[in-house]
């Protein structure tokens, strides 16, 4: 999702909505820059809110980056403000997930195996997502229109969120069984 919208977005920008090479560069600068402060929301959600569990939220921003990207899609051209306010909230919403996903694969594995796990979502993320939309997309695009690349890419946001959803059970049982272990530690210490 986020490479799609990365690699992509200037062009459907300049093609479909007839932006100006400076327009599309501002709105590019405000969907990264958008990022920073999503990172920052996410995880002192996921701290605060929800206790230290990854999934919940990022199954919401996912879900709510389909929304914006659905949005962004079916705007028509002429609204500039429109689409500069999608891509705030896409890139907002979709940076924290991408970074919560690897604190999630930390969170969840054994400490020998915490380099292994990391390591493991961030190719994944990175071969999959940059090979995807770099060729896949183009592809896409090619034979089916805008249309079908903004279809995968809703797509792969309910993907993103069903998959998380299978973590939901694994990640609340963990969390249960430290909080379990810090009560016992405290109560033995006194």
């Amino acid at each position: 999702m986020r490479y799609g919208v990365l690699d992509w977005a200037p062009t459907y920008l300049e093609e479909v909505k007839h932006f100006s090479m400076s327009q599309t560069g501002w709105a590019y600068f405000a969907y990264e820059f958008a990022g920073i402060p999503g990172i920052l929301m996410t995880g002192w959600l996921s701290d605060k809110v929800f206790n230290g569990r990854r999934a919940p939220i990022n199954i919401i921003f996912m879900l709510l980056v389909g929304l914006a990207v659905f949005v962004y899609w079916q705007n028509p051209p002429g609204n500039p403000g429109i689409d500069i306010a999608c891509l705030i909230v896409i890139g907002f919403l979709i940076y924290g997930p991408v970074v919560l996903i690897g604190v999630q694969a930390l969170d969840m594995a054994p400490k020998k195996a915490a380099g292994t796990a990391t390591g493991l979502t961030g190719l994944f993320g990175y071969l999959g997502g940059a090979m995807f939309a770099n060729i896949a997309m183009g592809m896409i695009v090619d034979n089916f229109g805008w249309g079908g690349g903004f279809m995968v890419l809703i797509g792969s946001c309910v993907m993103a969120a069903l998959l998380v959803c299978l973590t939901l059970k694994e990640e609340q049982d963990e969390k249960a069984e430290l909080y379990n272990h810090d009560i016992t530690q405290d109560s033995d210490n006194k």
